[in-house]
């Protein structure tokens, strides 16, 4: 059988569908209260002037509001803004429908972010319909199952790149097909920085050795790419670009954390404490929840003059106890030598392994901790809003809000 480099551009008929909700968490509010429709909004991790947004509606993108831009700043765009912090459960209960809905059309439905899906229709009866007659099909579906207020952008290709690539086309609402008839043409419409993994700093990189448009990346041959990424990457782009799967690879989880922007500046270790304490209790119950343990505790701060310090500890048998953990980055806390005003803390724990591999210690009672803990997080579970939590948590129930990542979908709770 030939190679994919001497059969170039992947030849086969696409089968691959990438599905992206457009402005999700603003679509959503929006979907939720019929009097924020048509109005430019913005959905930000805190409602204060430093809150940084992380879903604007397509109104607000049309004055310029921006994902990653600061609510101050967003206001000077736009006056009249409407600003809304995160409601997880109401994005959790979309994406959760929408996934039972594609998975009608193929069982091989890989969600790739709270708002992404990536859809392969090899081998389906679904496929026999065509995948553009079946991507208005699922366009039609969402809006009279799920929300009329929804829309997605449909990318369709042979591999997951250039499906992503397609769905970025036309949005909001778009649908397009990248394949072996018209890929030339829309290489030459789009920038370097236009293609997924490849920021600027890449696109400076392919600078370096002669690669300014996509075309030229494209044409590039394996040698001359080696020599812009210096690994294995140039020749993933080589693939990738003729339309060969190369992302299909699942990566294994290798941490969880969780991370706090203050709206107040604190600096003692006394006052960060009960702040501290609830961003370890939301990590180890997810961690728990995913049945995993950890013998590594990171803690990250960042403070107000912008000096940074961050540190790890490793332990030699695994800790999942909440209260095990927060020991580790408090003691990270206080021995930082920068007694300054923070702005922001992030603490996870790393070194996973499966809490199935639990080793019992001689000197402490493993088991009944086990047991506790469980306990413990099923209440919290079914009840929500730790209503079993350390004392010390007390009062912060306006801090460290629940938060869904973008990118953490696997184990979404």
């Amino acid at each position: 059988m030939d190679s994919p480099i001497s059969l170039g551009f992947n030849r086969a008929p696409s089968t691959v569908l990438h599905i992206d909700l457009n402005s999700c968490f603003a679509s959503v509010e929006q979907q939720a209260n019929p009097f924020l429709r048509y109005k430019p909004l913005a959905v930000a991790a805190y409602d204060t002037p430093n809150g940084c947004i992380v879903a604007a509606s397509t109104e607000a993108k049309l004055v310029g509001v921006k994902v990653g831009m600061r609510i101050k700043d967003a206001l000077l765009l736009c006056p009249n803004l409407i600003v809304r912090t995160p409601d997880s459960d109401k994005y959790r209960a979309i994406h959760l429908r929408l996934k039972n809905l594609l998975t009608n059309y193929t069982p091989r439905v890989v969600p790739k972010s709270i708002d992404e899906f990536v859809l392969d229709f090899s081998g389906t009866p679904a496929f026999q319909k065509g995948l553009i007659s079946v991507s208005k099909e699922i366009k039609l579906r969402i809006k009279e199952e799920i929300g009329d207020y929804l829309s997605v952008s449909i990318g369709i290709g042979p591999n997951r790149f250039l499906a992503k690539t397609a769905s970025n086309l036309h949005k909001p609402d778009g649908l397009d097909e990248i394949n072996q008839s018209n890929y030339l043409d829309i290489f030459r419409q789009l920038s370097l920085t236009d293609l997924t993994g490849i920021n600027h700093q890449n696109a400076a990189r392919l600078n370096c050795v002669g690669i300014y448009t996509v075309l030229d990346f494209f044409y590039a041959d394996i040698p001359l790419l080696r020599s812009a990424f210096h690994s294995v990457h140039g020749y993933y782009w080589f693939l990738r670009l003729r339309g060969w799967e190369i992302d299909d690879i699942d990566f294994e989880t290798k941490s969880f954390g969780h991370s706090y922007s203050l709206p107040k500046f604190l600096v003692s270790p006394d006052d960060l404490a009960p702040i501290l304490s609830k961003l370890v209790e939301k990590v180890g119950f997810r961690m728990r929840h995913a049945d995993f343990q950890a013998k590594g505790v990171h803690l990250g701060i960042l403070y107000r003059n912008h000096q940074f310090f961050h540190k790890g500890r490793t332990f030699y048998q695994p800790i999942f106890d909440s209260q095990d953990i927060y020991k580790a980055a408090h003691h990270i806390l206080r021995h930082s030598p920068y007694k300054l005003p923070v702005r922001n803390l992030a603490v996870s724990c790393f070194n996973l392994t499966k809490r199935s591999s639990l080793q019992l210690d001689l000197f402490s009672n493993s088991l009944q901790k086990e047991k506790l803990i469980s306990a413990i997080d099923d209440i919290n579970d079914r009840w929500g809003n730790f209503v079993i939590s350390p004392a010390i948590m007390a009062n912060t129930g306006n801090h460290v809000h629940d938060r869904i990542g973008f990118g953490q979908i696997k184990n979404l709770v």
